[in-house]
């Protein structure tokens, strides 16, 4: 089997090519075109992999894009219909983007495809994979392990925003799922924002900041009672719960209100470019030792449900320093 995966059209678009389950070429689009986190169609990165390869589009067997469209256009429309009235504005400047492309995603590949030489008598499948089980996909396969739990977090799939997975040989079972809108990736870009950071770029810097955070700090621990009294619930076994009234990513076109979160912790959101201070550190501290504990108990669940420790990682939410040491000792 000869597949070429593509992502595009959302953040960070990239190709890559897998024969008799290996991969034989991988790139992203910004490398070529020079545009930071380009989300347009990579055709750029379709040809290098072609030309690593030695394959033609017309050889592969399958063509397969990175999540399903229509399940996630059926994710918005019923936020926004369980939102109502509120989501007016997000509602009316997104809707025209689906009703002129991405209902047609399909159409629109298939266009992309021919440009890049893809013969479209040439009867190559395109495939859409749910997000999550892409995700596992892209690290279960690769791993030398026949079998695995699989975790996988980010901030939004379809209707899924962190998946529990079996994988055994050629095969990979979804056993739990946690859906939108409780999200640990949405929570952390929220941070993202309010601290003066682009979401779903400034994510790295935000992980940055955290260890300038003073943990004994006052400060430091009363932002961590604040994010557990009122803005994620965790259970034992890692699912969370955010308060829908203290975040405005569902519905609106920021992360959260800025008001309410200046009230919870005592300072204004930072804007992009001011002066970093140590209450900023502190709390990136905060959010990132409150991220790294649902993770590790989400690992630990995954270990648990699977009765597998080999452990495979996927997803924008991926492991830090501080988490990787605590898996390297065994602490799950």
């Amino acid at each position: 089997m000869i597949i070429l995966g593509i992502s595009a059209y959302y953040h960070d678009a990239a190709a890559a090519i897998i024969s008799d389950r290996k991969i034989i070429a991988a790139a992203q689009e910004e490398r070529f075109t020079r545009k930071k986190h380009d989300p347009s169609f990579p055709a750029h990165a379709v040809k290098y992999c072609m030309e690593a390869s030695g394959y033609s589009l017309d050889e592969m067997d399958a063509i397969v894009f990175y999540d399903k469209p229509f399940l996630k256009f059926e994710r918005l429309l019923e936020t926004y219909y369980h939102f109502a009235p509120r989501g007016i504005l997000s509602f009316v400047s997104s809707m025209p983007v689906w009703v002129k492309e991405k209902l047609f995603l399909k159409s629109l590949l298939k266009k992309e495809l021919k440009k890049a030489g893809l013969n479209s008598a040439s009867g190559v499948s395109l495939l859409f994979a749910e997000h999550h089980l892409s995700h596992a996909a892209s690290a279960f396969y690769p791993s030398p392990f026949s079998e695995a739990a699989i975790l996988t977090i980010d901030g939004v799939g379809e209707w899924s925003t962190a998946s529990i997975c079996k994988g055994s040989g050629a095969g990979i079972e979804v056993i739990r799922e946690l859906y939108f809108p409780h999200s640990v990736g949405l929570l952390y870009s929220a941070f993202t924002y309010f601290l003066g950071f682009r979401v779903n770029s400034g994510e790295y810097k935000l992980m940055g900041l955290a260890p300038y955070g003073v943990p004994d700090a006052e400060e430091t621990k009363r932002f961590e009672q604040v994010i557990h009294a009122h803005l994620v619930e965790v259970t034992e076994d890692g699912s969370v719960w955010l308060n829908p009234k203290l975040f405005k990513y569902a519905t609106g076109l920021r992360m959260v209100p800025d008001a309410a979160w200046k009230k919870l912790f005592g300072f204004r959101r930072r804007r992009p470019e001011e002066e970093i201070r140590q209450h900023h550190c502190n709390l990136a501290y905060a959010i990132q030792k409150v991220t790294e504990e649902i993770v590790l108990k989400m690992v630990r669940t995954a270990v648990k449900e699977t009765g597998l420790r080999n452990l495979c990682l996927a997803g924008g939410v991926t492991p830090w320093p501080g988490l990787q040491r605590l898996l390297h000792r065994g602490c799950f």
